[in-house]
Order: structure tokens, then sequence, then C-alpha cells
């Protein structure tokens, strides 16, 4: 296998971490590393950091298509201290690896979370609040193999403190964010765009019990009720933590809210059949966790604490227990992707309609 870098071959300039070299922080690194932000991709595994040092990490796509070389290491390779980290893994790594990336967090360091889910609330519990940063991503990218990304679809990105009070950090980290995505938002309501996304991935999770693709899932009539059921459940719960949900490109949190009308909803769900019908990636990437690479999906730690939120709120969230039940039931091989699985989620969420 060819070198790894070490801290001892980095420039003296303090590098921008990027921890998880997949999807998302593969994309966000590829292009910092573009724009000549020093940066240090940290992967687990020893293929993806040989590429991405070697040959490059390809980005392609109908986005962009570059490829961008970036020192890299695997976790135990990593030396030295840190005052920036981007945390990019999947949301049931997070506290392995924060565990892994604590010794190296300088002490007026952060760790920014640019994952699916609420992991600001892990992480500032492992690292302390006051070194966490929240951040919103809702673009489409895959893993395809070491070395290579699909980007497919520009979406939101969102940076902002965890507790609202604007700092320059926060500031500085919205600039580098921008290098990739020129809309980026720096706000002081993360927590909303965080909930609002929740209410989409609800959605894309169900999508993934079967393998007919985001936009023919959407588009179908008879289906509606299931995503309807799941905004509302999510909402509901956000709102009973005192969330101020944001509308998100291609969803609106307000079509869902309790005494919408369904009309809206309607409308958001065509919406967002519309925005994925011409895109390059047809599926979710829980989709292709389950389909494609045979391994566990985020739904416990993304959609398990929308359901544990809504317990201690008194809030109850049928549709949302049986996807999560679906969902892990597919993943332990019990069932498979298919129509049939999909029509039990479909048969409780018709079920609550009114007559």
């Amino acid at each position: 296998m060819g070198h790894i870098v070490s801290v001892m071959d980095m420039s003296p300039q303090d590098p921008l971490v990027v921890w998880g070299g997949g999807a998302i922080g593969g994309t966000l690194a590829a292009y910092w590393a573009r724009a000549g932000v020093p940066v240090l991709l940290v992967d687990i595994q020893p293929e993806h950091v040989q590429a991405c040092q070697t040959t490059g990490l390809k980005i392609e796509g109908s986005i962009d298509n570059f490829t961008a070389q970036m020192p890299a290491c695997t976790p135990a390779q990593l030396r030295g201290t840190y005052t920036r980290i981007v945390l990019a893994v999947k949301a049931l790594a997070t506290e392995e690896a924060v565990q892994s990336l604590a010794p190296h967090l300088a002490q007026n360091g952060y760790v920014v979370s640019a994952q699916n889910g609420l992991n600001e609330l892990t992480i500032a519990a492992m690292v302390g609040a006051q070194r966490t940063i929240g951040c919103f991503v809702n673009f489409g990218a895959d893993w395809i193999e070491p070395g290579r990304i699909v980007y497919g679809g520009r979406g939101e990105v969102v940076v902002g403190e965890i507790d609202g009070v604007p700092r320059e950090r926060s500031a500085e980290l919205h600039r580098l964010l921008q290098l990739f995505e020129p809309d980026a938002v720096l706000t002081d309501n993360i927590w909303g765009y965080l909930w609002s996304k929740l209410g989409f991935a609800a959605m894309l999770f169900a999508t993934s019990l079967n393998n007919d693709g985001m936009d023919a899932n959407f588009a179908d009539e008879k289906r509606f009720a299931v995503f309807d059921a799941l905004g509302r459940e999510v909402m509901a719960v956000a709102r009973a933590q005192g969330i101020l949900t944001v509308p998100l490109t291609g969803f609106d949190p307000a079509a869902f809210m309790d005494g919408a009308p369904e009309s809206a909803a309607r409308a958001s769900i065509a919406l967002l059949s519309q925005r994925r019908r011409n895109s390059v990636k047809k599926h979710s990437g829980f989709w292709r966790d389950l389909a494609v690479r045979k391994r566990k999906t985020e739904v416990e730690p993304l959609l398990g604490k929308v359901s544990e939120a809504g317990r201690r709120g008194g809030v109850q969230t049928p549709a949302l227990d049986v996807l999560i039940r679906l969902v892990q039931d597919v993943e332990e091989g019990r069932r498979a992707l298919s129509w049939e699985t999909f029509q039990e989620l479909l048969d409780v969420c018709q079920s609550q309609r009114p007559s």
C-alpha cells in the first residue's frame, strides 16, 4: 500500500480536519482542497485514504466533475491536536468517532456535526457544549467506492451555534462552507433546520422500504397517506419540544403541522416528487445502505430519537414506530425491500386517517 501521510508531513498551518470521508465529508473535503484550504481527511477505510492522497478523490455527477488530492490518514495514524474538526460519519458511529477524535481536539477547538440527526447532543455531552457547533446539510451525494463520490444534487447547507449565540468561529465556518455551497446559511436556529430535516428523513426512510425510487414513491397517490402521517408525527414532536421548524427546499414543515389543510401536505409531497424527477440520485442514502451496502441504517439514531422524544412529551408516533420496526426487519434480513413491506406501513397510516 502507498505512503500514508502523518502529521509530520503536514503544513504548519492548522488544517481543517474532516473526520469521515463518505458522501458528506468527502464532498466537502474535496471542494475545500480544490479551493486551497488546508484539509486533512480522516477515514477508517485504508483504501479510501490511499486513493484520496495519491490518485485523488473524484467528485462526479450533474453538478461538478473534478479530482482533488489531499492529505489523509486513518484515525489510528492521526497525531497532534486541531482546532477545527468537521465530523461527517454516520449517526450510528458518532459516539465511537468522538471518543477517537477527542484526544486530538484542542482545548479552544470545536467539533461541527455535518451529519444527519441530532448528533450535536451526543457531541456536546462528550466534549462540551462550548466545543460543539451545529450544521445542517441537505445535498445529495453517494459514496461509490474508494476515491469516488457522486454529487447528485445541491441542497441547503446551514451552520449555527447550538445555543443560538453568534460567534466568529461559526462565521468563519460559514465562509468556508460557502466555498462549497455559495448559498450556505449562517443561522441562530440550527435546531429548527435539524428537526425539519428529520421530518423529511422519515419520508425518505419510507421510500427505502421498496425499490421504486424517491420520485416514484412520492408521485404515487395511494402512498400519500404514509408521507402525510410521518410528516405530521415528526412535526408534532418538534412542536412539543418547543422547536421552531424552518422550511427547506422542497419540504415545508408547516404543511404537516396540526391544523394544516391536507392540500398543503399534498402540494409539499408533489414538489418532492418534482424535484427528484430529473435528479441523477434516484434513491436515498438509506436505500443504498439497505439494498447496496447491506448495512445498518441511521434509523435508530434519527427516527428512534424522535419516537423517544415523543414518548417523553406525550406525543404518539404509531406510523414512525412501525417504520422503524420495518427498516430494522430489512436490516436483519427478516423482510425484503418490496411493495409488501411498504404496504404494511401504508395499512397502518390509512387506518389512522379520518373516515
